[in-house]
């Protein structure tokens, strides 16, 4: 399998997707066709209320930063550069809409399959879906927008 997106970018630390960050989620989007596809497995520490179901904002989170890889990719493709290379591209969430359809049970793997809806300069829209044990559990719409690459850099 190909890398996943998220490994080509360089100095990436999110919390969500970040390969760099010791405690994150990290986890794996990869182009599937005209999609990304991320599958993760929640651990029994992003229980909600129940413990047999995933926490809503883990589930947020899996989908925000899904996404958001999901734009960069676009972005790189519009420039006409593989991802990760030459100056580094990235977006941020300008909005996060989910609507939650089902509870997501934690023992077993979900799905999210994203697209870019809409592509016009620095902003995207992203239609998503989770889904676990062929459910839809959730659908999301993201906004991302680019960002200037001063501020992928921490002040001095």
């Amino acid at each position: 399998m190909e890398k996943a997106l998220q490994d080509l970018i360089p100095d990436n630390n999110c919390w969500g997707c970040g390969p760099n960050h010791p405690r994150g989620l990290r986890i794996k989007s990869h182009v599937e066709g005209g999609e990304t596809v991320c599958r993760f497995q929640p651990s029994p520490d992003h229980m909600a209320g129940p413990t047999h179901v995933v926490y809503g904002g883990i589930i947020a989170a899996v989908i925000d930063c899904h996404s958001v890889i999901t734009a960069i990719a676009d972005l790189y493709r519009a420039a006409g550069r593989a991802v990760g290379t030459g100056a580094p591209l990235w977006a941020v969430t300008a909005s996060l809409k989910i609507d939650y359809l089902a509870p997501v049970p934690i023992d077993r793997p979900f799905e999210v399959r994203a697209r870019i809806r809409e592509a016009r300069g620095r902003k995207r829209v992203i239609e998503c879906s989770l889904r676990s044990g062929g459910r839809e559990c959730a659908r999301a719409e993201v906004v991302a927008v680019e960002v200037p690459a001063a501020w992928t850099t921490a002040p001095a």
